[in-house]
């Protein structure tokens, strides 16, 4: 069903908001594989709230525990469970919200669906839900590692109006880290703190661009026609909460161009067949061409807000609602390790499966 992703490196993640905990099954792991916790933590501790004044003010430490699947360090080939427990749980602070819709939220459509809805936090339409997606993703990132060498990083490329200068080739983890808003553009990530911080202050809430580079992604990955590795990459990054757009490689600037201007050519460099330009994003007929894969999320602003608006109630009636809780006034510095992590799991299932045809 809807909770599960994948075909050969298959994720299902489980778990609410305000729940005992989250988390996360990877089935389809090869054996053998080294998985370090402490890897998997770090990944958790970028994605937690409560870690920078920009972020939700829930304390949760999200420390992670691996149940099954993994001995001695090592995977063994079968599945694995990660558990999360959540501790700072707040279910009163959603009381009010039992038989109302938030706007733009997924109160009324759950409801719709299901006739039925977790009004506490939103439930699996939480952001929460995620920390299974990171848990996973590190576990990829560790097997894209060993097998190709394959380097994802994610970062903050806009917030609102403010746009950040990023090269996607050069970009370095340790540049985006040491932002609070996780820019490497020390100019704009000091712009784009100091927006965030006067919108929370002023109880409203902005949106942006994360953009990701997967570096040394080795060519052929891709199933044609209806797999192809773009297509299952803005199905991953499109799945992610609070996402209304997704790009990849010059994305809807391409359409300014004309073909002669956006081709990329090929040339040879140092013995291997390479583009001299990568508007393709490192993609070319749905099958990675061996350059670095460049994607673009967009993200709403935050739905939860502290001013007053219209909603209507479950029995129909217009009412006004001003939402309690806990929340992001920007949810971009968070998204950059779930994005980083969607792109994992996709570039792993899709060099398993190019394994299993007998592929390089």
């Amino acid at each position: 069903m809807g909770s599960s992703f994948g075909h050969m490196f298959r994720v299902t993640t489980w778990g609410e908001s305000h729940g005992g905990g989250v988390g996360v099954v990877v089935d389809g792991c090869p054996p053998r594989l080294e998985v370090d916790d402490r890897e998997i933590q770090a990944e958790l501790d970028r994605r937690r709230p409560g870690a920078s004044p920009l972020t939700s003010a829930r304390k949760e430490k999200d420390q992670v525990k691996i149940l099954s699947g993994v001995f001695e360090g090592r995977t063994l080939g079968t599945p694995i469970l990660l558990l999360v427990q959540n501790v700072d749980a707040r279910a009163a602070d959603y009381e009010d919200l039992r038989d109302v819709y938030r706007p733009s939220h997924a109160d009324f459509t759950y409801e719709a669906k299901y006739g039925i809805r977790n009004w506490q936090g939103g439930g699996r339409a939480s952001a929460r839900e995620t920390v299974g997606r990171v848990a996973a993703g590190a576990i990829a990132r560790r097997l894209l590692i060993r097998e190709c060498d394959t380097e994802i990083i994610g970062y903050v490329r806009s917030v609102h109006t403010i746009e950040a200068n990023v090269d996607p080739e050069h970009v370095r983890f340790q540049d985006v880290e040491q932002s609070e808003v996780r820019c490497p553009d020390r100019e704009a990530s000091r712009t784009m703190i100091e927006l965030i911080q006067d919108v929370k202050e002023s109880g409203d809430s902005l949106g942006g661009v994360v953009e990701c580079v997967a570096r040394r992604v080795p060519p052929g990955l891709g199933e044609p026609v209806f797999d192809k590795l773009d297509a299952d990459l803005a199905k991953a990054i499109l799945s992610i909460p609070a996402t209304k757009g997704f790009e990849i490689g010059s994305g809807f600037s391409g359409t300014r161009l004309k073909g002669s201007e956006h081709n990329d050519p090929f040339e040879m460099r140092n013995g291997r067949v390479r583009t001299a330009t990568n508007r393709s994003g490192g993609v070319q007929g749905g099958i990675s061409n061996g350059e670095s894969i460049v994607v673009r999320a967009a993200f709403k602003p935050t739905a939860t807000i502290a001013k007053m608006q219209k909603t209507v109630s479950r029995d129909g009636k217009i009412t006004e609602i001003r939402p309690r809780g806990r929340h992001d006034p920007c949810v971009l510095p968070r998204a950059v390790p779930i994005v980083e992590a969607m792109v994992a799991l996709v570039l792993a299932d899709h060099l398993l499966r190019q394994r299993a045809i007998g592929g390089r």
